[in-house]
């Protein structure tokens, strides 16, 4: 049983870092929805994996003698890298989605359509903007390591209990596949990010979770007002927020 137990786990991990990823992972066979589902306890996994990655490059840009500045840059650049922008191209899409459209269903046709608008274009450079300053703000590694594996977990960390809690705007797309997370999966993925941030931040961690369970909230409001529910667009749209909260919760405590 215990090793049936953990070698499930290790595919619910693969599966996630496969499906928001684009390291060169392999698996034979289909992930189906419900595999998605149960593996979104392993999102903050990812995310430090992902927030690490973003660190390796942040350090070696400081000790090759390179500024703040570009160093935060190719820290957000290598994130942006390793999971294809996948985030990224959500947060695009709801701004155009709930910025152009006057109704649900057009909203939802715009959040749909892959060409890049004028609010998702703002939303996509202010969101740049504010992690590179960010980052370029806490200026040291030691600083700044810990601070992007905290903001990479603590980010995702919300995301099952967001997709459980609030109904699916579509019959189809990617949140309508996944399917609505066990409670198992939701404990597990509040309860690493919340270790995540503690240990990154020390108390300041306590100060982070608060300020994203208040922008999940937020979200969570804004979107059934908007479109009646949440789609893979706004739960991308939710990390982004959420990255740069914790970002600026470290800026704010210097």
């Amino acid at each position: 049983m215990p090793a049936a137990w953990f070698l499930k786990r290790l595919f619910e991990l693969k599966a996630a870092l496969i499906f928001f990823t684009r390291l060169p992972l392999r698996h034979r066979g289909a992930i189906e929805g419900a595999d998605l589902a149960c593996a979104t306890w392993a999102n903050p996994v990812v995310g430090l994996v992902v927030g690490g990655l973003s660190a390796l490059a942040f350090w070696c840009a400081v000790h090759l003698g390179l500024g703040p500045f570009p160093a935060a840059a190719l820290a957000v650049a290598a994130s942006v890298a390793v999971t294809g922008a996948f985030h990224e191209d959500g947060l695009g899409d709801v701004a155009d989605g709930f910025g152009g459209g006057w109704t649900r269903d057009r909203k939802l046709e715009i959040m749909r359509d892959s060409r890049l608008g004028t609010y998702g274009t703002v939303a996509l450079v202010l969101a740049l903007l504010l992690r590179v300053g960010a980052l370029a703000s806490l200026g040291r590694p030691e600083v700044a390591v810990p601070a992007l594996l905290a903001a990479h977990a603590g980010a995702r960390c919300l995301l099952p209990a967001f997709m459980a809690l609030l109904p699916r705007a579509r019959t189809q797309g990617l949140s309508a596949y996944a399917g609505e997370p066990p409670l198992a999966s939701i404990l597990a993925s509040a309860a690493i990010g919340l270790a995540a941030l503690l240990l990154c931040l020390g108390w300041g961690g306590v100060v982070a979770l608060a300020v994203l369970v208040m922008a999940a909230l937020s979200m969570a409001r804004l979107t059934l007002s908007q479109i009646g529910g949440y789609t893979g667009d706004v739960l991308g749209a939710l990390e982004q927020a959420g990255e740069i909260l914790v970002l600026l919760v470290v800026v704010a405590r210097l």
